[in-house]
């Protein structure tokens, strides 16, 4: 059991990048692969509901989530120095290990032996504490690129079972598109793409994930009815999958009264046309929803005349085309998990 709260699924096999000693001397592996950037897309929440806190603490969600095109970038490089060398445009973000990046590559190096060293650079662009994955996201590609670089074997569920450890929405990142996450956030559903044209706002306002399920003060899945709530819950996902794509947030409430700012902008967003309108994740941001690119740049003109809110025009992301953005990555991964299974059969 990870610390999110899922469960981690994958075997432990040793890097060709590992460290070798020869006649007690130890040779640092030379990374060949050239430098390469990443796209590192952020997600909007279609629906977020909340349904009980586990006898873990972790809250038991179901929630349908979206890649879409705002996005930072990754770049990966080798390092001479066996150590993890992390900088980033936004002097405001961590470099350390407060930020997922670092421990992705952490936990990727502990695990398969890895003892080469990679120079990352993030240009963020996805506002954080926004409520848009941003950090999760960069987890995410920060494994796929790092697996490619130092030429990991690894599978997808090694991926994923590392990435759940570190938070509840990275493995959804490793399929992107429009799917529905269960439990903890960690186990993932692949469910039918989206077209729409969306705007997201960030207003001066910002609100901490940890913060915003404390003021939620959801109510407590005892032993008793646990079993019985979340097997009704997750029936009623499946027979009623159409009805996550209405706009439901169950952490706009609480949100709005600490932060009525965030309010403000969702109603903006709506008086400016937008069909419906949602606050995103557990987050600051929010995102409206248009029917053609039209409307969508009538409503950005208006909605930056508002000082200080950040306004990002963006669309959906559907799950091939996330994939193709990912491009030799999910080749590489989909190449080693063929080889473990391989590899797998042969014991």
């Amino acid at each position: 059991m990870c610390p999110t709260g899922g469960q981690v699924r994958f075997s432990k096999r040793r890097c060709l990048y590992a460290h070798e000693t020869t006649n007690g001397v130890t040779r640092q592996p030379i990374v060949s692969t050239p430098p390469f950037t990443l796209p590192s897309f952020a997600k909007i929440n279609w629906s977020l509901r909340v349904l009980g806190r586990r006898e873990d603490g972790y809250h038991e969600v179901r929630t349908l989530l979206q890649t879409v095109s705002l996005q930072d970038e990754l770049s990966f490089a080798g390092r001479e120095t066996p150590d993890i060398g992390l900088s980033c445009n936004d002097p405001e973000i961590p470099l350390d290990e407060r930020n997922l990046i670092v421990r992705a590559a952490n936990a990727l190096r502990d695990h398969f032996e890895v003892r080469a060293g990679a120079s990352i650079h993030l240009e963020k662009r996805i506002p954080a504490k926004g409520g848009l994955g941003g950090a999760s996201s960069n987890a995410a590609v920060a494994l796929l690129g790092l697996t490619r670089l130092w030429n990991v074997p690894a599978s997808l569920d090694d991926l994923q079972g590392i990435g759940a450890c570190l938070g509840a929405d990275v493995p959804f990142f490793f399929i992107g598109g429009c799917a529905l996450a269960t439990g903890t956030g960690t186990d993932i559903e692949a469910v039918g793409d989206r077209h729409k044209y969306l705007l997201i706002v960030t207003p001066t306002a910002t609100v901490a994930t940890i913060n915003a399920y404390a003021a939620l003060r959801a109510p407590a899945l005892t032993t008793s009815r646990e079993v019985s709530i979340l097997s009704s819950s997750r029936a009623a996902a499946d027979l009623e999958l159409s009805h996550l794509y209405l706009p439901q947030n169950d952490f706009e409430k609480v949100i709005f009264a600490s932060e009525p700012e965030i309010e403000r902008a969702k109603e903006a967003l709506i008086k400016v046309g937008a069909g419906s309108s949602l606050l995103a994740g557990s987050g600051s941001s929010v995102f409206g929803i248009f029917e053609s690119k039209e409307e969508q740049a009538r409503a950005i003109r208006e909605m930056e005349a508002e000082t200080g809110w950040r306004v990002f025009p963006a669309v959906t992301v559907s799950r091939d085309e996330y994939l193709r953005a990912l491009g030799t990555c999910i080749v590489t991964l989909s190449r080693s998990e063929k080889g473990s299974r391989t590899e797998q059969s042969e014991t």
